[in-house]
């Protein structure tokens, strides 16, 4: 087998990466408790939206001139590995595999059978063989091609999106009660508490905006990814923002502020209201489809991760190499994948994924400082795209980032000691596979 990856994807392949693997059910879900934070304030839930996603854009455009500057495939493990070295790369692609990656898949395959329920009546055992299903499909379809997968990724995204702007159209032309409690400003904006509330609400918005550098992984399968890598990732995200932001709105105009604060599911009990009981039906297939694009989409490109870290010799050889046929990392679907069943089926994978989801994030700020890192480094390598606004840009987001993983250490020391213990169980993975690797170059001298 050889190892390398056929470029398939273009400019639109890259934008639905993101913004399907972007939109599982966050949006269907966390309008509810920001606006609750907030205080049921209109306007200051929205400004939250809307600052969340502007973080987002700020790790986006910086994630731009590094996916242009390294057009092969890993990106963020390609970024660490090469500003902080191999174990801190290593670690990020030790947590992806084991938890996070796996973790996410197994979590949207589990709340794809909860939502299907709402459809067709399952049994418990009937709703575990449905979830296992589901990574097994989205397994093939990977396995199959980079272009198959990324047109099914396409599909999927291109209806789901559909579903909610036409949702979205119909709840607000047909609710009247955005106004509902008053739309001014409180008067103390500006005080302790109100930031404070804010602050903790943004930290849930950018949960749902999580997800868009997961595109970076994908750069060695993608067409002159120096031309289209930033204005891809940096279209998906806007795109986001517009779309989170019209949600919210039509949720609001359904159900006024304070029914939308209480509501537990605030999309399907909007459109039960707006439209219909049986309307409820519409959003249970629309997240369906919208979890399904997220699975798929994290499986497209997390797998490129532990492609990359197989041929630095880091990881299970098997997994670097590429399928003569399909041209994909298949054995890395395939193994990945059967993790994601092992922990769907049995259940393990939502307590550790709550400990140490919240650590990706020191990743993510250590990713957009090895730009700095670059800049200094690599002063001459051709940059197709240039972060505006450098070094702003990447130092907000690295300060909101670390702010993160910092407000969830001291909130909840517990769940903080014990993901990033999760993540340094990788050290002595990592010196066992230098030490294999070190050994195989002795002994081919």
């Amino acid at each position: 087998m050889s190892n390398k990856l056929e470029r398939a994807l273009g400019f639109k392949d890259l934008t639905m990466i993101v913004v399907g693997t972007v939109i599982g059910s966050g949006i269907f879900i966390v309008p509810a408790t920001v606006l609750h934070q907030t205080g049921e304030s209109v306007w200051i839930a929205l400004l939250v939206w809307l600052l969340g996603g502007i973080l987002s854009l700020l790790g986006a455009l910086t994630y731009g001139e590094l996916g242009a500057m390294f057009p092969e495939a890993g990106g963020l493990y390609v970024y660490l590995r090469d500003a902080f070295g191999p174990l801190l790369a290593f670690l990020y692609g030790w947590s992806l595999f084991f938890l996070i990656g796996s973790g996410s898949v197994a979590t949207l395959a589990v709340a794809f059978s909860s939502y299907l329920n709402q459809l067709l009546p399952l049994t418990p055992f009937e709703g575990r063989v449905v979830s296992i299903l589901m990574i097994i499909v989205v397994a093939a379809i990977n396995v199959r091609g980079v272009r198959s997968s990324a047109s099914v990724q396409n599909w999927t995204t291109g209806i789901k999106v559909a579903a909610i702007l036409l949702m979205s159209a119909l709840l607000i032309v047909n609710g009247s009660r955005f106004g509902e409690g008053g739309l001014g400003l409180p008067s103390d904006l500006f005080s302790l508490k109100v930031l404070s509330s804010m602050g903790l609400a943004v930290v849930g918005v950018l949960w749902a905006y999580e997800g868009w550098h997961y595109v970076s992984f994908s750069t060695g399968e993608t067409v002159n990814p120096q031309r289209i890598f930033a204005r891809a990732i940096t279209v998906a995200t806007v795109a986001l923002i517009g779309i989170y932001l019209v949600a919210n709105v039509a949720y609001i105009a359904a159900l006024g502020p304070s029914e939308t604060a209480a509501s537990q599911r605030p999309a399907a009990q909007a459109v039960s209201v707006t439209l219909g009981p049986a309307a409820g039906n519409f959003i249970a297939l629309a997240i369906l489809i919208s979890m399904f694009s997220a699975a798929n989409g994290v499986t497209l490109t997390s797998t490129r991760v532990y492609f990359a870290m197989a041929n630095d010799g880091l990881f299970f050889r098997k997994l670097g190499e590429v399928h003569p046929r399909f041209k994909t990392p298949a054995l890395a679907v395939v193994w990945s994948s059967l993790w994601a069943i092992l922990m769907a089926a049995t259940g393990t994978f939502e307590q550790l994924l709550t400990y140490v989801v919240f650590a990706g994030w020191f990743f993510y700020a250590l990713g957009a400082a090895s730009l700095l890192v670059f800049r200094r480094t690599r002063a001459a390598t051709e940059r197709p795209f240039l972060v505006p606004g450098y070094p702003v840009t990447p130092l907000l987001f690295i300060l909101v980032s670390f702010a993160i993983v910092l407000n969830t250490v001291v909130s909840q020391p517990e769940r903080g000691l014990v993901g990033l213990g999760m993540v340094l169980l990788g050290t002595p993975a990592y010196y066992f596979w230098r030490r294999r690797l070190k050994t195989a170059s002795d002994s081919a001298k």
